[in-house]
């Protein structure tokens, strides 16, 4: 059975860190700057779960960005609230509620948190989940009636050959159309305050953990999540922000990277096509970064591309498609990358390159951290501040 890293470990592990953080793409802090960043930290619930050594990583790191989202924080709150203590008093912080199970019932629920930093990041008046309506909801039941009887009846005939004991395991509903998204995405309006005089970014930051279940319900939910931006970012926004920022882990389907890779990459570019100079939407992380060859992945065992950020926005000085391309050049940024801790581990431990391991060294490194540390890393982007 796999072990937590020892102390020793830990302390080679934050020497290469102090050394080289940024070989492994763990970003400086940058005067006139902001970053900005979305991490899913793997069941954040007791304290317990982690050792100390553990807690003080996560804390280093995170402390790193003046705006995260935080996916799969449990209803126990107590790891969150060490988190951000170890963090500092210099942040704040806003967590959802339990989303992705009812009260009572079964099931895994999980909170959806911001944390920010209070001298860069301002936190406006609105604070809601992201939800369909139920005048919404209702005319996609009506319109999708028949198809909804007939997955119905497959149910019904399923369940009568479990309850025979003709089949062993119990079936579930699937409804064939979409009707609400299995964790509610949180909505929170922040300000990046820029140097005296200057108009800040004004923004409605969405924090998402969106549904890994079959490629057909990961593309319900994550094209019902950007249907729902644009349509608000399409609206008359005079009295309030005009921007949207998505971060989060969105369970984008590449199993088959030839082809899942240009499908999303075609479908999220049509929108900046389609609103013309009206709204920009650019999603950096679907391109290659100027000193890359290939796509950020962001699982730990590097196979992956599960989590985003996505912008949407009307007013100029955010980066629209046309500069990923250039991304990095200033160190005031624009820029974007992934603090990649699995090379770090493999560095730190191994002396050599994640990807240089075997398989099976690869497996047994990943078994010492996917749990306690976490199954993903953290995404960043770099924003320069108005001027």
């Amino acid at each position: 059975m796999a072990t937590q890293f020892t102390k020793a470990e830990w302390k080679t592990i934050n020497e290469e860190l102090t050394d080289n953080g940024e070989n492994y793409g763990l970003p400086n802090r940058v005067y006139g700057s902001v970053l900005m960043a979305s991490f899913n930290i793997r069941k954040l619930g007791g304290v317990s779960k982690r050792n100390k050594d553990t807690w003080e990583f996560l804390a280093r790191v995170c402390s790193r960005f003046d705006l995260l989202a935080v996916q799969e924080v449990m209803d126990d709150m107590e790891g969150l609230n060490k988190l951000k203590s170890l963090m500092g008093s210099e942040f704040g912080m806003i967590v959802s509620d339990k989303t992705g199970a009812f009260p009572g019932d079964k099931g895994l629920g999980e909170r959806l948190a911001f944390i920010f930093r209070w001298s860069v990041i301002h936190r406006g008046e609105v604070v809601s989940d992201v939800t369909y309506d139920r005048s919404k909801v209702n005319s996609v039941l009506i319109e999708n009636f028949d198809q909804i009887s007939e997955a119905k009846a497959k149910y019904e005939a399923a369940m009568d050959r479990y309850n025979r004991g003709r089949r062993r395991t119990k079936p579930t509903l699937e409804i064939p159309v979409f009707t609400s998204f299995i964790r509610q995405p949180f909505c929170v309006s922040f300000m990046i305050k820029g140097h005296p005089g200057t108009k800040p970014y004004r923004f409605m930051a969405v924090n998402a953990h969106l549904i890994f279940g079959t490629p057909a319900q990961r593309k319900e939910e994550f094209e019902s999540i950007m249907e729902w931006i644009i349509a608000r970012v399409r609206e008359d926004h005079r009295t309030y922000y005009p921007n949207f920022v998505l971060l989060g882990d969105l369970n984008l389907n590449y199993d088959n990277p030839d082809r899942d890779i240009k499908d999303v990459e075609d479908y999220l570019k049509s929108f900046d096509s389609k609103l013309g100079n009206r709204v920009n939407v650019n999603f950096p992380f679907l391109d290659v970064h100027p000193d890359q060859t290939e796509q950020f992945t962001s699982n730990v065992k590097l196979t992956q591309r599960y989590d985003q950020i996505g912008f949407f926005f009307r007013e100029e000085g955010l980066p629209t498609h046309l500069d990923n391309d250039s991304m990095g050049k200033e160190d005031r940024g624009p820029d974007f990358g992934v603090f990649n801790f699995s090379e770090l581990f493999s560095q730190a431990l191994h002396g050599k390159s994640f990807k240089t391991l075997t398989k099976a060294e690869q497996n047994e490194l990943v078994k010492r951290y996917h749990h306690k540390v976490s199954d993903h890393m953290p995404i960043w982007v770099r924003l320069p501040l108005p001027d």
